[in-house]
């Protein structure tokens, strides 16, 4: 049986996003795992103006059925202050329905992040995102010290999640070329711990 692991983020220029498809890559490398890219809407500030039901480009929007059918999950947010994105918090607001039914209780779970600096706020962030999926009874897991990229980056990436710096001055339409080795090793031990503890958790 194939397991599904949700990798659920939001991205405003682009970075995150390339961090979530890094993931999934990790995730897809694991015999009967399946990485599943979904994204949350924008939070408006006026009245007047709504986000449509289907986003025009990239990754769907997560559904409750998404987090009930999901075998583990992996949670990204931009650093905003060093928390979480208004959007992404505003969606873990609305699953009380999925909390009463214990959908996520037991799924193994990760985060990762992206700023643009080094000292951004990134580990807060990063731990303010586990809050919601401890609540949620998930079980809660990092990058060990086993994966080399963390041991030597100048870049993201430790041992409470995969990260990304990118410099705001330089960084491309999709930051493409912003992503360094040490970063995408740490996304791809991310994805594939989380899908191989999917694998041994639910039998």
């Amino acid at each position: 049986m194939t397991r599904n692991i949700l990798i659920l983020y939001y991205s405003a220029n682009g970075a995150t996003t390339m961090l979530a498809k890094s993931i999934a890559r990790g995730v897809n490398s694991v015999d009967g795992a399946n990485a599943v890219l979904r994204t949350v809407p924008r939070v408006q500030t006026t009245t007047e103006q709504t986000e449509p039901h289907i986003p025009t480009q990239g990754a769907p929007y997560c559904t409750p059925e998404d987090l009930t059918d999901c075998s583990g999950l992996i949670l990204g947010s931009p650093t905003r202050f060093g928390n979480m994105a208004a959007p992404l918090k505003y969606f873990w607001d609305t699953t009380a329905t999925q909390w009463l039914n214990g959908s996520l209780i037991n799924k193994p779970a990760g985060v990762f992040t992206s700023s643009s600096s080094m000292h951004g706020g990134q580990e807060s962030t990063l731990l303010s995102m586990m809050l919601p999926l401890l609540h949620h009874g998930m079980i809660i897991t990092g990058i060990p010290y086993s994966e080399e990229s963390i041991h030597h980056t100048t870049s993201g990436g430790g041992p409470y999640g995969a990260s990304h710096v990118y410099n705001t001055h330089s960084a491309t339409a999709n930051h493409q070329d912003q992503l360094t080795s040490d970063e995408m090793s740490s996304c791809h031990a991310l994805g594939k711990r989380i899908a191989n503890l999917s694998l041994q958790l639910q039998h």
